[in-house]
């Protein structure tokens, strides 16, 4: 970066990513004396490195991935091998979505028409449908979720095995970039996946998949979402930094309005940002996305701890990390605190406080969440890959 006017955002083309693209067009960054540039990517992966290297200044982010590299997860930059991501804010509440296709959901619904008489629907009917295709010697379903440590792998390992499927054994899972899903269910590469808006819809509108389970039905404002950046480029450029949060904010809080409602889902069917029918990203701004309202920019660290538990869960992470000191080395509050209450009256102060300890509302079909106690619930369940 050359200075306060010069910074270059990336985006991955998704309805969460609202918050970068109404701050670039609203001229909410050029308010705050920042030139952005906003750079669409292809991957996940390719969002890391690039944030990782300098090659872009922060980003729309998986809220697991900055939390991976911390942990030393296999897979992730870590501490020892590359700079730390931290997040300094959340982006988004919910959001995601769990998509089968049409003829597994005809099979699912034959198989168990209660379990599919939802939603949410749960995956008892795939359990039944998975069991009867081994006893049949039939190659194992394939579903694939955007990234290894992304609220879609959690989210769809927990509907899973919170009906006796072993994702690891019981099913194929693979890595695949949000807008690929679709076409590889159309050329039937895939029989499901889990993904972000607008693509759950898009499948649906196309005829190719069923959404069976939303992430407000899994985890009523559950956490994905969050801006990410080098720990080093927040300690070298704070004041690009807090302008950029507070331009952010004033973003999420108009994507949040009603009243904005139309615009929004113009801006983002421009083909240099989601680029898709503004039907399709009606869907999930009108009843599912939350960007702002209930401080749901807060960096919360009890979310943080959630996400760690399912890393430790799924053999991510060793059993035996300090997810707590990662949990405060990554979630930084304090940042979007700064940013928020120099912001003037967008955000209730009590809002901007409002992470801590506690129960969060109880996950589908499971205990609630108590972060206080986030690495015994991390092994607790009976199917996972917890390892010492």
């Amino acid at each position: 970066m050359s200075g306060l006017a010069d910074l270059k955002l990336g985006f991955i083309p998704l309805t969460d990513c609202a918050p970068l693209v109404v701050a670039k067009a609203l001229g909410f960054f050029a308010e705050e004396g920042l030139d952005v540039s906003l750079n669409r990517e292809a991957s996940w992966a390719t969002i890391r490195d690039k944030v990782a290297v300098g090659a872009l200044d922060g980003a729309h982010m998986l809220a697991p991935m900055a939390l991976a590299a911390a942990a030393g997860a296999s897979g992730g930059l870590t501490l020892d091998v590359g700079p730390s991501l931290i997040a300094p804010m959340a982006l988004n509440r919910n959001g995601s979505a769990i998509t089968v296709s049409r003829s597994l959901a005809d099979t699912m619904r034959a198989a168990d028409p209660q379990a599919m008489a939802g939603p949410p629907v749960s995956a008892r009917a795939l359990a039944k449908v998975i069991a009867e295709r081994a006893g049949q010697g039939a190659p194992p379903l394939t579903f694939a979720v955007v990234f290894p440590y992304s609220m879609h792998n959690y989210e769809l390992r927990y509907w899973l095995a919170q009906a006796g499927v072993d994702p690891d054994k019981d099913v194929r899972l693979v890595v695949t970039p949000p807008p690929r899903m679709v076409e590889q269910m159309r050329a039937g590469e895939i029989d499901g996946f889990c993904v972000g808006a607008p693509w759950n819809a898009v499948a649906e509108r196309e005829g190719l998949g069923e959404i069976v389970i939303t992430a407000s039905a899994f985890w009523p404002g559950g956490p994905d979402k969050v801006f990410g950046v080098t720990e080093a480029w927040a300690h070298h450029y704070p004041d690009e930094l807090r302008a950029a949060l507070r331009a952010l904010i004033r973003a999420s809080a108009w994507s949040d309005d009603p009243a904005n409602r139309d615009e929004l889902v113009v801006l983002l069917a421009r083909p240099e940002h989601v680029g898709v029918s503004p039907k399709v990203l009606e869907r999930a701004l009108a009843d599912e996305i939350v960007f702002h309202r209930d401080g749901a920019g807060v960096p919360r660290r009890e979310h943080a701890l959630w996400f760690l538990s399912q890393m430790v869960r799924w053999g991510q992470v060793a059993a035996d990390t300090d997810i707590h000191a990662v949990a405060d080395a990554v979630y930084r509050p304090d940042m979007f605190r700064a940013a928020a209450l120099s912001a003037g009256p967008l955000l209730d102060p009590a809002q901007a406080f409002a992470d801590g300890p506690g129960e969060l509302a109880p996950l589908f079909e499971g205990p609630a969440f108590d972060s206080t106690r986030a690495g015994p619930y991390a092994t607790a369940f009976s199917i996972g890959r917890a390892r010492v």
